[in-house]
């Protein structure tokens, strides 16, 4: 530390680091105090679409599902380019794999194919995504099959409860972009900073979603059980209370959700109370299969099971607000 014109404090930079980031004489860099007062050098001062470049052989992938796994590794992950080469002729399940991978995700479309090649590029400005939109629009996605998945059972709605688990892949292409944005942001400071968010912030809006990621596949699971109760014309007296017991947990969810944006403790730490009252509401449904066939039973045990896993993860949430909460607190 040295310090110049008896006010200014000036330290050197490392020769390798300057070297390996191609830093010029004159060129600016970048100074960011954070949160817990370290300071943050970067050469990046705004952020733009560095082109990072993947590439799968298939000599490397012979199975098409793991190639498939891959490609949904690499996008997020944050590459902007993946490209898919082959010694010879490309098979026609690979490409089907490819056409089913830009399907899933948000943003990815081909850019180049030939014999032996496919080069997919990102189109998407990851800063004009914003988190709150994309955990908005899950929820809503979430809710929506939760609450047809009950009327579905309620009214014997076939058509309805299948129509569930097709909209499952819409809440994992969202859940897929917020794990890609939360990757970028840890990479590039830069997006944080464009993206007004801190780290910390977009850590916790990727937790919340992965939860609500897993309570549309509970609501999945439901429809399914659901299909299961209506083939066998289950007594209405059973529809009614696993009914009244959906609304409770989706409640609570509802509630979670809202709480993201409340910005409250008591409110985090009621939902947790309210989550664990409805355990008895579960155990309920659970004695009501004592009386049923193999089928039945196995198909409400599952939709029992389904709605205490959605009310846990609504806890979940309104724990790590807590969390975040103090935490904002503290800083």
């Amino acid at each position: 530390m040295q310090v110049t014109g008896g006010s200014s404090y000036v330290i050197s930079l490392p020769k390798g680091w300057v070297r390996q980031q191609k830093i010029e004489k004159n060129d600016p860099v970048g100074v960011i105090a954070q949160a817990d007062g370290t300071l943050l050098l970067t050469p990046n001062l705004t952020y733009d679409s560095t082109i990072r470049i993947k590439e799968f052989s298939l000599k490397d992938y012979p199975v098409p599902d793991m190639l498939l796994r891959s490609l949904i590794g690499a996008y997020i992950s944050g590459f902007t380019t993946i490209r898919v080469t082959s010694a010879g002729r490309i098979p026609p399940k690979v490409r089907q794999v490819v056409r089913k991978f830009t399907q899933m995700t948000i943003g990815q479309e081909v850019a180049e194919e030939s014999d032996n090649s496919i080069i997919l590029k990102d189109i998407l400005n990851p800063s004009e995504m914003p988190f709150e939109n994309t955990i908005r629009r899950m929820y809503v996605i979430v809710k929506a099959m939760h609450e047809d998945a009950l009327y579905a059972l309620e009214q014997g709605r076939r058509e309805l409860a299948e129509d569930v688990s097709a909209r499952d892949t819409d809440v994992d292409r969202l859940h897929w972009l917020v794990h890609r944005q939360f990757s970028l942001i840890v990479t590039n400071p830069a997006l944080s900073r464009r993206m007004e968010i801190a780290p910390s912030k977009a850590a916790t809006y990727y937790q919340i979603s992965r939860i609500i990621e897993r309570v549309g596949d509970h609501a999945v699971a439901i429809s399914e059980a659901a299909l299961v109760l209506i083939d066998m014309r289950v007594d209405h007296t059973v529809v009614a209370k696993v009914t009244k017991a959906g609304e409770a947990a989706l409640d609570i969810f509802n509630r979670s959700i809202k709480a993201i944006y409340a910005d409250s403790i008591p409110e985090a730490n009621a939902i947790i109370e309210a989550a664990d009252d409805l355990l008895p509401e579960y155990h309920a449904l659970s004695v009501l299969t004592q009386k049923m066939k193999v089928k039945e039973a196995v198909a409400l045990t599952t939709i029992a099971n389904s709605m205490h896993r959605i009310s846990e993860y609504s806890s979940d949430i309104a724990e790590i607000l807590i969390n975040q909460m103090v935490g904002a607190e503290g800083n």
